[in-house]
């Protein structure tokens, strides 16, 4: 029990047709399969148990579903109702056998207003009677065909169930899935360029880049902010609104210089991290920006913790571009040339060596739940869980706390 206040946990996005976000998954290393640990339902009232994970890790989903799977004797012990009903979705793996004490307990979940899904699909009968009690069924797709689950769709659509492709890994795969009647998804299609689109870079992208490096450095030089500023009418109305609207503001300001010093340095730091990440497309998935600012956070803490003589700062600027192909349809080596940034961030965009490719690495893996590459990228940077676990929770809500501003 004890090792489970810094257990990895990862969060995963499902989004719905449209590209919007609608929950996460919640990936557990201690758990076999990244299910919830399997550990005495006694045990799970502890309060290390309630207070952490629920007033950690079960607030960094927000207002969103968050997707759980549980292992057989959790759920016949009912452990998932030791947590919120609202927006708590109940998985039960294909490798659970469906007795019937696990009926008896979906069934009372159920009824107590618990969404069941079922993970992993593949129709047997032995789940039959499941389904009047399952919201959500969810069917990997690298295992299933779309052919297959077509069929299975067309067959189930009496029941009042929403069908969840998983492991979706390219936009094709995602129209496909829509297509035979999928309408939520999960898999890393959303963070892959469509190289085929080849979208132009904007010369107001540009000096967002050039703003970041300048807010990057220790020392911030605010005749510079001022100056790039200034050289953009959207940038200047933005910064303009958002200064004026802060509850810290007491007179109205009446310049960009005077904004940028009420602001200060964090808050700074956010607005054009902000600013940066969401005047790249209109058209991408929001969970991609929120991706990006999460990395860029994420990186930066590590970064910070580390014993280097490298800035914080080209932790986030590492980080926040490492999504760049994608948001712009291009690959990264190409845009990467093109932007007045650190050398040292370029090399870990593009070849991922040094120290902040190492660290790019392990926070790429930590999003995918991948955990033997965390480790061996932990211990390479001398890093601990406690402190990974911490700071990606502290990414999570940084980021959160960011886009709830209106810019």
């Amino acid at each position: 029990m004890q090792n489970l206040k810094y257990s990895y946990i990862a969060r995963q996005p499902i989004l719905n047709s449209e590209q919007k976000t609608v929950g996460y998954e919640l990936l557990f290393r201690d758990g076999p399969n990244n299910t919830f640990p399997d550990i005495d339902p006694e045990l799970a009232t502890n309060r290390l148990l309630s207070e952490h994970f629920l007033a950690t890790h079960y607030s960094t989903i927000g207002d969103k579903l968050g997707f759980v799977n549980f292992p057989y004797q959790s759920l016949v012990n009912l452990v998932p109702t030791l947590f919120p009903k609202d927006n708590l979705v109940i998985e039960i793996l294909e490798s659970c056998e469906p007795t019937v004490e696990l009926l008896a307990a979906i069934k009372r979940m159920s009824k107590a207003g618990y969404t069941i899904a079922l993970d992993d699909f593949v129709p047997r009968k032995e789940w039959l009677p499941f389904l009047p009690y399952t919201s959500i069924i969810k069917i990997d797709i690298r295992q299933y065909s779309l052919a297959k689950a077509e069929t299975l769709i067309e067959r189930l659509k009496d029941h009042n169930i929403v069908f969840l492709a998983e492991k979706v890994e390219t936009y094709e795969e995602f129209e496909l899935a829509k297509q035979v009647g999928f309408t939520q998804f999960q898999g890393y299609f959303f963070s892959r360029p469509q190289l085929i689109r080849r979208k132009q870079i904007k010369p107001s992208f540009l000096a967002v880049v050039q703003l970041c490096k300048e807010i990057s450095n220790p020392n911030i030089d605010y005749d510079e902010l001022e100056r790039l500023i200034s050289l953009d009418v959207t940038l200047s109305y933005k910064l303009l609104t958002f200064v004026n609207a802060s509850y810290l503001i007491r007179a109205e300001i009446k310049s960009f210089k005077q904004a940028l010093v009420y602001l200060g340095e964090d808050r700074l730091r956010k607005f054009i991290s902000l600013v940066a990440i969401t005047s790249t497309q209109d058209d991408k998935p929001d969970t991609l920006y929120n991706l990006s600012i999460q990395r860029a956070r994420f990186c930066e803490l590590l970064l910070n913790d580390m014993n280097t003589d490298l800035d914080d700062g080209l932790g986030f600027l590492t980080g926040m571009f490492s999504l760049l192909d994608s948001l712009f349809d291009q690959p990264l080596e190409e845009l990467v040339q093109k932007m007045p940034i650190d050398n040292l961030v370029k090399s870990a965009l593009v070849t991922k060596q040094g120290t902040l490719g190492n660290i790019l690495t392990l926070v790429k893996a930590y999003e995918a739940a991948d955990w033997a590459t965390v480790i061996n990228y932990r211990d390479k940077l001398e890093l601990n869980d406690e402190m990974l676990a911490k700071y990606y929770d502290e990414a999570i809500k940084w980021t959160e706390d960011l886009l709830a501003i209106e810019t």
